[in-house]
């Protein structure tokens, strides 16, 4: 099985897949890899390595910090921040690597390993093949003054603040945001940057202990937003995922505002002000076909990948262009990162209701969400999908039935065990009926 999926190694923490022992050997292997096509000849290679808030996470970056060290490279630990920070810093000191210790939106158990390139792009499958390939070979180690040394990063998190302020022309004075930061990466610098930026907020779930990153809070439980913006009579919410490289929203009145809504609000304003490369956005296979209408209706092209931020970044490298994202609130702007970055999305959305003066639910009026259904189906042999006559046999069924109003789409987890089945229709009990219908199929055909 591979150890490496869409979003770099990600398990139980001390699990099977990651333990002490593979965060050094994979760190042993990505200095090995990193440092070989190296253009700072002669040079001691450097490192950025950061962590969410997980308890797992202070073993494991020690473990990676010992890697890198006993191969040679230089370890700048910066704690907890969030990955694109990781992402940024990299590209900022011109560091050979980056690591992230974290599992984003996943349960407190688990834990990952992200790595990052020179310049702060995630590693592509092949060069993730490569390092995979190579731990546990044989290797002559450093010694003496050839050892890398480990020293902590006391300016950071400031540097990385600046760079998120850096991209804020229209101060968000008169705001009142409420801020969840899931207990996890962004629990300090996302409430510093907002405030820095002008907003008044309103800080829940920003005392992380280690154990309580993404407990019934974060982007994946909006129920204590909801109400506390209700409470508060604040303009809009923000929330953040462990390691806050997304960002969902919420409106003055509760209502969500998921990441094709936030697509379609910056698309949009990057169109009227003329910042919209080549007038297309990119999106994936999971945007709703809202956003798709409604983009259409704005005169913006859509072009689609996989679902993972690394493939949207690809297509925006391959064609130039400035925006790009997923349904998740994964965001990607150019101009200011090379990477999802939940803070930077949120504070550029921020902008829009300032800018606009219109209220978040009155940006967001301008996406129509189609009624959508995921279902995740588990302990299943993913691997055959697309070789299932019955499950091709039923999709086209599906497709029939919904015609030009809906669409189907089954897609293997590239971080779970599990086959997602995703359904989009004209009314919810459609789309209901379908997907539940789709999902007993695929668990006749693959279940284990």
């Amino acid at each position: 099985m591979a150890l490496f999926g869409t979003d770099g190694i990600r398990g139980l923490a001390n699990g099977q897949t990651l333990t002490a022992e593979i965060a050094v050997d994979v760190a042993v292997a990505a200095a090995h890899i990193l440092v070989e096509s190296s253009s700072n000849k002669g040079k001691r290679p450097r490192a950025i390595v950061g962590q969410d808030s997980r308890a797992s996470g202070e073993f494991l970056e020690s473990a990676v910090a010992a890697g890198l060290a006993s191969a040679g490279v230089d370890v700048y630990r910066v704690g907890v921040l969030p990955t694109p920070a990781i992402a940024y810093l990299v590209g900022e000191t011109g560091a050979d690597l980056g690591v992230m210790i974290s599992a984003s939106h996943n349960p407190m158990p688990d834990n990952g390993i992200k790595l990052f390139s020179r310049g702060g792009g995630k590693l592509d499958d092949a060069i993730e093949a490569a390092i995979e390939k190579r731990m546990g070979e044989p290797w002559t180690r450093p010694t003496g003054r050839d050892v890398g040394r480990i020293t902590f990063d006391e300016t950071a998190r400031d540097r990385y603040v600046s760079h998120l302020l850096a991209s804020v022309s229209t101060p968000l004075n008169g705001l009142k945001i409420v801020i969840d930061c899931a207990n996890g990466a962004s629990s300090v610098v996302g409430p510093l940057a907002y405030e820095k930026a002008g907003a008044t907020v309103v800080a829940i779930h920003h005392t992380p202990d280690g154990w309580n990153i993404n407990e019934n809070c974060g982007s994946t439980h909006l129920e204590d937003l909801q109400a506390r913006v209700i409470k508060e009579g604040a303009d809009f919410g923000i929330a953040h995922d462990g390691d806050a490289d997304r960002c969902l929203a919420v409106d003055a009145q509760g209502n969500v505002i998921d990441g094709d809504a936030i697509m379609t609000i910056l698309a949009r304003g990057f169109k009227e002000r003329g910042a919209l490369k080549s007038n297309t956005i990119v999106g994936t296979v999971m945007s709703n076909l809202g956003f798709m209408h409604a983009m259409k209706e704005a005169g913006i092209d859509v072009i689609t990948t996989a679902v993972g931020d690394r493939y949207v970044l690809e297509k925006m490298l391959e064609g130039d262009f400035s925006l790009g994202g997923e349904q998740s609130g994964h965001l990607i702007m150019r101009e200011f990162a090379n990477t999802g970055d939940g803070i930077l999305t949120a504070l550029q959305l921020a902008q829009e209701v300032v800018r606009t003066k219109k209220s978040l639910a009155d940006l967001a009026a301008t996406m129509k969400r189609f009624p959508q259904v995921l279902i995740n189906v588990p302990n299943v042999a993913k691997d055959k999908l697309a070789t299932s006559k019955a499950i091709t046999d039923a999709v086209a069924k599906a497709e029939a039935t919904l015609g030009s109003d809906g669409r189907v789409l089954l897609r293997a987890s590239g971080t779970e065990p599990l086959i997602r089945v995703m359904v989009e229709a004209s009314s919810d009990n459609l789309a209901q009926e379908i997907a539940a219908s789709l999902a007993a199929t695929v668990k006749a055909e693959l279940g284990n």
